[in-house]
């Protein structure tokens, strides 16, 4: 009994993002004909190398260590499976010695190829790429590689053209909220409708992230609701929005500022955040169009501002601004 309770603390302390991580292929949610296709391939015997791009916590990963999984036994992964992520160091060093070193290799009294899969690959330097894509070709025989990225244009075009390509896209609401419910059942905990929508809404398709606001919510608060969720990540309420929406649109500038700042210090909003907010509001406005563009444009540029590490406080002042010259606009016309 003791050592039950022990294993169960421990599982009490694993990143659910790992506790529920697919073990097999058709675990995994999404990507039906990606995944398809890698299985007969798996069947067949005959897997490419692999390039696996898209957004980050859509699959890629899960589904690769999926693959190995199903190709290699527990005891075979060690000597079979070579994972490099880019918090190691990935220039033209080591693609020259462990990389190398691996696929030069034979694994003794085992038949089949090994598997090296670089994630984050986007990350290497252009000479460590170049260094690869003559590994990939001399050792095709005895490993397959399987390049895990963000971001295809930062591959060199020769690994692309010897990679068979997969691009994983965000993952789409039907397929997030029947996965969320099951670990809500698994970890018995509360979660009402809003609440799963608003991770969601957070999320922008990445699974990874709804499973860690979904657990840091659980361990701040008896329930998931979307004022929580939206209170655990410091992100501002729709109610929030609404009344910046009503300010920007109806009181004078120096009371607007004020009010914004002191919302922003009691709450520790972000102005990115509200920016990315009040965006969708801009549409519903009853101003002319082109006021409506020139507004998103400044938004545009205020966001681009900000993230280049542009003072907030001068780009609310930006952003108050153009509602105001907009305003005025109108009201004249």
């Amino acid at each position: 009994m003791p050592e039950k309770d022990q294993t169960m603390s421990d599982n009490s302390n694993i990143y659910w993002v790992e506790k529920y991580r697919p073990k097999q292929l058709d675990q995994l949610i999404s990507h039906q004909n990606i995944i398809n296709t890698l299985s007969k391939f798996i069947a067949e015997n005959r897997l490419p190398h692999l390039l696996l791009y898209g957004p980050p916590g859509t699959g890629k990963t899960s589904t690769i260590l999926a693959c190995a999984q199903q190709l290699y036994s527990p005891q075979q992964m060690a000597s079979m499976v070579l994972e490099l992520n880019a918090s190691d160091e990935r220039g033209i060093d080591v693609v020259r010695g462990p990389i190398l070193n691996f696929a030069s290799t034979k694994a003794v009294f085992k038949s089949g190829f090994k598997l090296i899969i670089l994630d984050e690959c986007d990350a290497m330097t252009n000479d460590a790429q170049n260094a690869l894509r003559r590994i990939m070709e001399k050792f095709s025989v005895n490993v397959r590689f399987c390049l895990i990225c963000n971001y295809l244009s930062k591959i060199i075009p020769a690994l692309q053209s010897r990679c068979t390509r997969f691009r994983f896209a965000p993952l789409s609401t039907s397929q997030i909220i029947p996965r969320v419910k099951y670990i809500v059942n698994e970890e018995q905990i509360k979660a009402t409708d809003d609440g799963i929508k608003a991770l969601i809404d957070l999320s922008d398709g990445d699974m990874r992230k709804v499973l860690n606001i979904l657990q840091s919510t659980s361990a701040a608060f008896d329930e998931i609701n979307e004022h929580n969720v939206y209170l655990c990540c410091g992100h501002p309420l729709k109610e929030d929005i609404e009344n910046i929406l009503n300010l920007i649109l109806n009181k004078k500038f120096s009371s607007i500022y004020e009010s914004i700042m002191e919302m922003k210090r009691e709450k520790g909003l972000a102005l990115q955040d509200i920016i990315t907010d009040l965006h969708p509001y801009v549409n519903r406005i009853d101003f002319p169009t082109y006021l409506k563009i020139e507004i998103l444009e400044k938004m545009a540029n205020i966001e681009y501002q900000l993230s280049s590490g542009s003072s907030e406080r001068l780009q609310l002042a930006a952003l108050i601004g153009a509602f105001q010259t907009a305003r005025d606009i109108s009201q004249k016309s």
